[in-house]
């Protein structure tokens, strides 16, 4: 029963960590443009590069991830599944955040916090797929669905199977939550790194 309850704690946890929008926060406290009246409209780092402010898209990034990692990491504390309840619950609070009408941002930098949370050479490899991906490319969506569709595989890898369908699920939902993304990549028109809306 204590098992039960800690997990039910853990999940609390994680998706109250999740569900704080740092880049709706950040930008209306600087008081540039609305999010989600820009670009693709969600609350992401992504999204608040293009306001101009490559400061608070940094910030953003940062904090997104953070609360992954701390979420992940109070979990773990709580029960030994609860790095994983916890991790996942952060990052449905980021897509689906009750605050705003659950309607969140897509995951990226909380899916990159909960894996290092989880397992920081899986985390590693994530960002070095993602540069690699998004710097060739110039699109910060391709270098997200390349490294998000590479860490569960990474996961397998070394032995982390319950890691690695946690993670599985997630990636599934970055691929879900980037449907739009993955049509303009398909016709060219989707928006490159650094360009503003």
């Amino acid at each position: 029963m204590n098992s039960i309850i800690y997990d039910i704690v853990a999940l609390t946890i994680g998706y109250l960590l999740g569900s704080i929008p740092f880049g709706l926060l950040l930008t209306r406290l600087a008081g540039t443009t609305d999010l989600r009246a820009i670009g693709s409209g969600n609350i992401g780092a992504t999204n608040v590069l293009r306001t101009g402010r490559k400061d608070l898209a940094a910030a953003t990034l940062l904090l997104d991830g953070l609360k992954g990692t701390a979420a992940a990491l109070i979990g773990a504390s709580l029960s030994p599944e609860g790095g994983m309840i916890a991790g996942l619950a952060a990052f449905i609070g980021h897509i689906a955040p009750v605050w705003l009408q659950f309607k969140g941002g897509k995951g990226v930098a909380t899916f990159l916090g909960v894996l290092f949370g989880l397992n920081w050479p899986t985390a590693l490899m994530f960002c070095a797929v993602w540069l690699s991906a998004a710097g060739f490319s110039r699109y910060s969506s391709l270098g997200a669905l390349t490294a998000s569709a590479a860490a569960p595989i990474a996961l397998f890898a070394l032995g982390h199977t319950a890691e690695a369908l946690v993670v599985s699920v997630m990636a599934s939902l970055i691929f879900y939550r980037h449907r739009e993304n993955i049509a303009r990549l398909r016709a060219g028109t989707e928006t490159r790194i650094g360009q503003k809306a």
